[in-house]
């Protein structure tokens, strides 16, 4: 694979920035419905499971480690294939549908094992669009806007996620959990006619005929340094990366009252929305990977947080604004990365295999974090994501400094 500096790329190669730019606003609409439905849910959805349904922490930490790790190896696949046939469009439609149809049916949940089928549904329909849909993105703006590009995406989708709690706090008053799973329906249903009339196919080089999901893969591993070092670094940070179901947790262990957690989880999606642009605009300017360094020592403060604060309810909003800063930070700027060091023809592929390594290390995190916090202490579990942290800053410091200057397109 030619390596490339930015400068030796042709600008009649580079997508129009309006135009892209117009894509990837109809895409952060799609997001934005999605997240109304899907965080009307995720607020309550935690002490669904543990307290309605009876579900310990370490089964919680499974079934959000296993549904994140469907939705990673789902866009591996759809990835790969959105690649192959040189199409995304199709494969994000599908997924938005699929999962606009499957979590209404958390309202007829009798059992932990009952919501687990269906979380585990979303999350194959997440799976199938996240990869085409981040590819998508990056295919519509030039390599150099991409941080601008996936902040302004994710700023957006955000606002849908602050929304959807707020939702859910305010239908509490007035009907069941269960009322509120059959609700999502709507936004969701918005979503998928927007991405279905407005968001506009992007030509892509297609693969060449005889190439397979495997030699796709085999060729990104082989011929990219970068890229797997990356995937190496991530896949490290994310072995200690814990779930925001486990802050909903500690928030209701420092008193806050059930009926009001959707919005501790709204200062969560809140954080994460005021991050999204500056984050992205900001690892244009100084690096994409040095943007990512300062997302890892956020995450290590908000996991001090969740040992050092007790005794007061308000804690929980401060933990929550702190772990939504990482969040935003996170999501936003390590998609970005990646189109630096992947060509065009292969970032489909590139985003499913990332996707897959950090979900198969999340799975892992919250099964281990869930265990240490319900067999020892919270501090325990808290020690291991911080043991974690650090050695992907410190591997990633080393990676800024070996490859500051590369990229591909």
């Amino acid at each position: 694979m030619i390596k490339l500096t930015s400068k030796d790329v042709p600008e009649s190669d580079e997508p129009s920035q309006g135009a892209g730019m117009r894509n990837v606003t109809a895409l952060g609409l799609v997001s934005f419905f999605t997240d109304f439905s899907t965080e009307m849910i995720l607020g309550i959805l935690p002490l669904f499971i543990v307290g309605t349904l009876g579900a310990s922490r370490v089964i919680l930490g499974a079934i959000e480690g296993s549904a994140e790790l469907t939705s990673y190896a789902f866009r591996m696949v759809s990835g790969s294939l959105s690649d192959k046939v040189g199409k995304r469009k199709i494969f994000v439609v599908a997924g938005y549908a699929a999962s606009t149809v499957t979590k209404p049916f958390f309202a007829a949940s009798s059992s932990w094992l009952d919501a687990f089928v269906v979380r585990m549904g979303d999350r194959v329909g997440k799976g199938l669009r996240t990869a085409p849909r981040d590819a998508l993105i990056a295919d519509s703006v030039p390599e150099k806007s991409a941080g601008k590009a996936f902040g302004i995406h994710r700023t957006i989708d955000q606002m849908g996620a602050i929304l959807g709690p707020v939702a859910a706090f305010a239908l509490l008053q007035i009907m069941d959990i269960r009322g509120i799973f059959l609700m999502s329906l709507i936004p969701g249903i918005i979503a998928v006619l927007i991405l279905i009339f407005v968001v506009k196919e992007v030509a892509i080089k297609k693969r060449r005929v005889n190439a397979t999901f495997l030699s796709n893969i085999r060729g990104l591993l082989k011929e990219n340094r970068p890229f797997v070092l990356l995937l190496v670094i991530s896949g490290i940070f994310s072995l200690g990366a814990f779930n925001f179901s486990f802050v909903l947790l500690r928030a209701s262990d420092l008193g806050v009252q059930k009926e009001m957690i959707p919005l501790v989880y709204a200062v969560i999606n809140v954080a994460h929305t005021a991050i999204g642009i500056p984050s992205g605009v900001l690892a244009d300017k100084i690096g994409k990977e040095k943007m990512l360094i300062m997302g890892y020592a956020v995450f290590a403060v908000s996991s001090l947080l969740m040992v050092l604060l007790s005794g007061n309810f308000i804690y929980a909003y401060v933990l929550a604004a702190v772990f939504g800063l990482y969040v935003g930070i996170s999501e936003t700027v390590q998609r970005a990365v990646v189109p630096r060091f992947v060509s065009s023809e292969l970032r489909g592929t590139a985003f499913g295999l990332f996707n897959l390594v950090i979900g198969v290390c999340f799975f892992a995190s919250n099964v281990v974090f869930g265990f240490l916090w319900d067999n020892f202490s919270l501090a325990t579990a808290v020690s291991y994501s911080m043991t974690a942290t650090a050695i992907a800053g410190a591997g990633m410091s080393l990676f800024v400094r070996k490859y500051r200057m590369q990229a591909v397109n």
